[in-house]
């Protein structure tokens, strides 16, 4: 049997892709950081990259064309489910929309041989650094000549005694150099790796599969079969977990799952092969 070298390189691929998200994501550990904001290279005027995710999909995460402007077969599903009326439908709906997460280029004091990565934050954090810059007694503080540090203090949930990490932010009072000399300074800002070839973006058609194949588990994607969930409210593992029965479940459908179903195919064909 031949080898299937189109499956190989896929393969090859997806592994160099998660080497280069691991290496360019900086993620605070249990403690005090310091980090400087530093001005994207790829767009100078702003280093807040705003991205959009679709999580928990097939128990992936997928960039959402939303991102840049672009047409989203989940985002358009999830709105004709909305318009269906029904309450469960919405909520599965809410479920499917995108979550913004948004990037900055740092460097890491005291990791500056790593080179420039990439921090992502939620809304709270973001709205803390916006509301810094916002403010004239600081100002720029990406500015690589006269920017400021920010200290940052990552406490987990379990410390934190809390359902999830607490990250809070200081900006330094003192206006420092990005680093010690003109050519150490530009070599940073022009070595930068473009976010989009660490999070990349899948075709429309390629999503649209991607929400056909969720909906539509087939026993050979290692998935329960249709007649075994609702397609309005797909579970996660954890709520799998948590709601299977002890006993073996039966495959039998009531009628109104399978309405349920019937309605969720339609909505499907409807929108895509209408």
């Amino acid at each position: 049997m031949a080898l299937d070298l189109s499956a190989i390189r896929g393969r090859l691929n997806k592994l160099q892709n998660t080497s280069n998200r691991t290496s360019n994501l900086w993620k605070p550990t249990p403690g005090k950081h310091q980090v400087r904001i530093v001005p994207y290279k790829f767009s100078p005027e702003n280093p807040f990259i705003e991205l959009f995710f679709h999580y928990n999909i097939n128990n992936k995460t997928y960039l959402s064309p939303s991102s840049f402007g672009r047409p989203d077969p989940i985002v358009e599903f999830a709105d004709k489910l909305k318009r269906m009326g029904d309450k469960e439908d919405w909520k599965a709906a809410k479920k499917m929309e995108p979550k913004l997460r948004t990037f900055v280029p740092v460097l890491v004091r005291g990791e500056e041989g790593e080179g420039i990565k990439f921090w992502g934050f939620g809304k709270t954090v973001y709205q803390e650094i916006l509301g810094y810059i916002a403010d004239p007694d600081y100002g720029d503080i990406t500015d690589p000549n006269n920017g400021r540090d920010i200290t940052i203090e990552y406490v987990s949930a379990e410390d934190a005694g809390t359902s999830y990490p607490v990250t809070t932010i200081r900006v330094k009072p003192n206006t420092t150099p990005l680093a010690g000399d003109a050519t150490q300074i530009q070599n940073f800002i022009e070595t930068q790796t473009n976010i989009t070839d660490i999070y990349q973006e899948l075709s429309y058609d390629e999503l649209k599969s991607v929400l056909e194949g969720w909906l539509n588990p087939t026993a050979e994607e290692g998935e329960e079969s249709v007649s075994e969930q609702t397609l309005s409210t797909p579970s996660t593992p954890q709520t799998q977990a948590a709601t299977a029965p002890a006993a073996a479940p039966s495959n039998e459908v009531t009628a109104d799952e399978k309405k349920k179903m019937d309605d969720v195919a339609s909505a499907f064909d409807d929108l895509f092969n209408g």
